[in-house]
């Protein structure tokens, strides 16, 4: 898919929702899009690896951790099984670690920082709610699209491949 979300503001600004600036940059794909998949989790990644188990073939993980800065919630298997899934990307709320490995694999991945602490492994969590972070919500099946300009997100499509 070939955007810059900097011309999205721009053509769509009235559709649009920005992100606010605080997330960085990790995975291999610097940019990305796809249909929002949600899960809300604090300090537990298993439910996170169950969803990035099913096909994600257009489509992004946003990733509610809460904004904890305590644990990484994605490393590399996570990343990986994204990948060979199919996913376009991840965001997440939280943290990564593998930050050497997950720059090498082709996924979108932004996140507010990296931290090498993994987390506990409870199952706890919920799946496809909205989610609210970086001063906007994020619905399932809205849209999202992310590169080195930003986040916005979109009720529907604004581009196809």
């Amino acid at each position: 898919m070939n955007f810059q979300t900097a011309h999205l503001c721009d053509h769509f600004f009235k559709k649009i929702k920005v992100a606010n600036p605080i997330f960085r940059s990790f995975g291999g794909r610097a940019t990305f899009s796809g249909q929002i998949n949600t899960v809300k989790v604090y300090d537990d990644c298993l439910l996170v690896q169950e969803i990035v188990n099913q096909p994600g073939q257009g489509k992004v993980l946003v990733v509610d951790g809460g904004g904890s800065l305590r644990c990484a919630l994605v490393g590399k298997v996570i990343a990986q099984l994204a990948a060979d899934k199919g996913w376009e990307g991840i965001i997440v709320d939280g943290c990564i670690r593998d930050v050497a490995t997950l720059a090498q694999m082709n996924i979108g991945i932004k996140a507010l920082n990296s931290y090498p602490l993994s987390n506990t492994k409870n199952g706890r969590g919920d799946h496809n709610v909205p989610v609210t972070f970086a001063g906007l919500t994020f619905f399932p099946k809205h849209y999202v699209y992310a590169d080195a300009d930003g986040i916005i997100v979109a009720e529907s499509q604004l581009v196809s491949d």
